[in-house]
């Protein structure tokens, strides 16, 4: 069997935000956590990952029922305004 060899004639450029192709362009300068993507793995060490922990619960809280309240409150407002 004949092998066929194909030719791109438009450069192809890996564009696409891809968990790979974002992968394969993190620099193994930059911190993981600075260049912390969603679809790319995180590998880290024990220190890194509490440090992850700990910037999360900086951010806001809220209790449950908290939540639930402004949700209803939310809901309420905007299905008044679209009927």
């Amino acid at each position: 069997m004949q092998t066929k060899s194909y030719k791109n004639t438009e450069k192809t450029q890996n564009s696409v935000n891809e968990p790979a192709v974002a992968y394969r362009n993190v620099s193994v300068e930059t911190s993981s956590l600075e260049s912390w993507n969603p679809n790319v793995p995180f590998h880290g060490t024990q220190e890194e990952w509490w440090e992850h922990f700990r910037r999360i619960e900086e951010g806001e809280f809220m209790t449950w029922e908290e939540h639930q309240k402004r949700f209803n409150a939310w809901k309420n407002m905007y299905l008044a305004n679209h009927m």
